[in-house]
């Protein structure tokens, strides 16, 4: 399966964000990546709801929208009326995840579920067959720029072991200090959605690097 990129909003320029959400529908990327944050599950406050409804306003990619919240089931059914394709919750901020899977569903948007790089992926045993995609996060959460984690590796094989088990249609999505360098091994340790977030709007050029990104097989040939 061909592998998907969702540039990272969250490092764009929020002045020129308009620009941004057109340079992204441009390029050779297949999602666009939304961090919502409340200051509550993680140490920062980031998007809410106008926002995101600003941003589908403009975009022709799909919405993946993450929520790094406290009791995200209040609000699964705004951020599908604002405009979310798929929407991720954490694992660790659920007492009722199959329940708040369930829902997602319901609503029409593919259902997702975060881990934290100290959550064992055995935990999700009991759901994965239920969800359409396991997020695994390669730094903490809460703030772009982070140094990789290298332990994801290792999570990343095992969630592919349940993936072949349970589930062989889930997509496995990595996000946090995904760059040129590591996303070959990345892929090859199972991921096939890609959050890229610093190492796209940082780029001197972008658009070349979402290209890049996308068709990183050609660059370990060359």
């Amino acid at each position: 399966m061909n592998h998907l990129i969702a540039p990272s909003i969250l490092a764009a320029d929020f002045a020129n964000l308009q620009r941004d959400i057109e340079l992204i529908n441009n390029s050779e990327a297949d999602l666009i990546h939304v961090d919502v944050m409340d200051g509550m599950f993680v140490p920062n406050i980031s998007l809410g709801l106008p926002v995101v409804k600003a941003v589908y306003k403009h975009a022709t990619k799909p919405l993946d929208v993450h929520l790094m919240i406290v009791q995200p089931e209040r609000y699964l059914k705004d951020f599908k009326e604002a405009g979310a394709a798929s929407i991720t919750v954490h694992y660790e901020a659920c007492p009722n995840l199959h329940r708040t899977v369930q829902v997602i569903k319901e609503l029409g948007c593919k259902a997702c579920v975060a881990i934290n790089p100290h959550t064992p992926v055995a935990l999700l045993e009991d759901i994965i067959l239920d969800l359409d995609m396991v997020l695994i996060m390669s730094v903490n959460p809460g703030f772009g720029g982070q140094k990789f984690i290298n332990n994801t590796y290792k999570k990343l094989a095992d969630i592919k072991a349940l993936k072949r088990r349970y589930n062989p249609e889930l997509l496995i999505e990595v996000d946090g200090g995904v760059d040129e360098t590591n996303i070959a091994k990345l892929s090859e340790a199972g991921a096939n959605v890609f959050v890229a977030g610093n190492a796209v709007f940082a780029s001197p050029d972008p658009t070349a690097t979402i290209a890049n990104l996308k068709h990183f097989d050609n660059l370990s040939r060359s």
